[in-house]
């Protein structure tokens, strides 16, 4: 249900055959230190671990290659690899994209320019300090929209291209007073829809236990690809 775009960025072909209980191995040589190991877990099908050349080479594990849940992780904490707690990965299915671009955008949503500073201060002002510091929305990201009501900004979502993506991976904050309404929603979809336009998969990530952000995601119409863990950089031990 998802694109080729997903797919072959989140479960190559590689990944296919590994049985349901195992985790498949591929290496990416494009990989940076500060990626260089990641695990993910999709809703269906084996999980998949993507290693840098050199951190393949640590590990022993070959492109191609399979291994048991129990022992990956037993080589990973022999080698000093720490990962960081999972988030969860969601994506627009094709179809969502499609009533996404038939629907046009709530008339209450837009895009924010650097002219909307006032409108954005006074919002950050009004918004929880968790929020701010957990959704990374910023004014001057390449590509934000805003939801107003009234005068004030109520929902804003930030994106920036995934490293050398067509990603953009989106934060969302709503005023804690304006919730429950909907405008998150409208924020999200309207983001994801400009993002569309200009060629970019939209991406929504947050923690497991971010109850109400998983809540949002699915309103908004992204379905759950699963679960992501990656490298902790300051926790990992450094390649020899």
């Amino acid at each position: 249900m998802f694109s080729p775009l997903v797919r072959a960025q989140w479960i190559p072909d590689a990944a296919r055959p590994a049985a349901s209980d195992r985790v498949a191995v591929t290496v990416d040589p494009t990989l940076s230190e500060r990626r260089s190991v990641s695990l993910l877990h999709p809703e269906r099908g084996p999980s998949l671990l993507t290693l840098s050349p050199a951190r393949s080479d640590q590990l022993d594990l070959a492109d191609g290659e399979d291994v048991e849940p129990g022992e990956l992780r037993t080589r990973l904490q022999g080698h000093g690899i720490a990962l960081n707690d999972p988030d969860v990965l969601f994506f627009l299915p094709l179809e969502e994209q499609a009533a996404l671009r038939a629907e046009g955008p709530d008339p209450r949503t837009r895009q924010l320019t650097a002219a909307d500073a006032p409108l954005f201060e006074e919002f950050t002002r009004a918004a929880p300090e968790d929020d701010l510091d957990e959704a990374f929305v910023e004014l001057d990201h390449w590509l934000v929209v805003g939801t107003v009501v009234e005068g004030r900004l109520a929902s804003a979502s930030s994106m920036y291209p995934w490293g050398e993506t067509r990603f953009a991976d989106l934060g969302v904050i709503t005023l804690p007073e304006q919730r429950g309404r909907g405008l998150g929603r409208a924020t999200v979809r309207g983001i994801s829809a400009a993002a569309l336009d200009r060629g970019y998969e939209p991406q929504y990530r947050c923690q497991v236990e971010n109850t109400s952000s998983i809540a949002l995601a699915e309103s908004a119409g992204f379905r759950r690809l699963g679960t992501w863990e990656i490298i902790d950089a300051e926790r990992s031990r450094p390649i020899a």
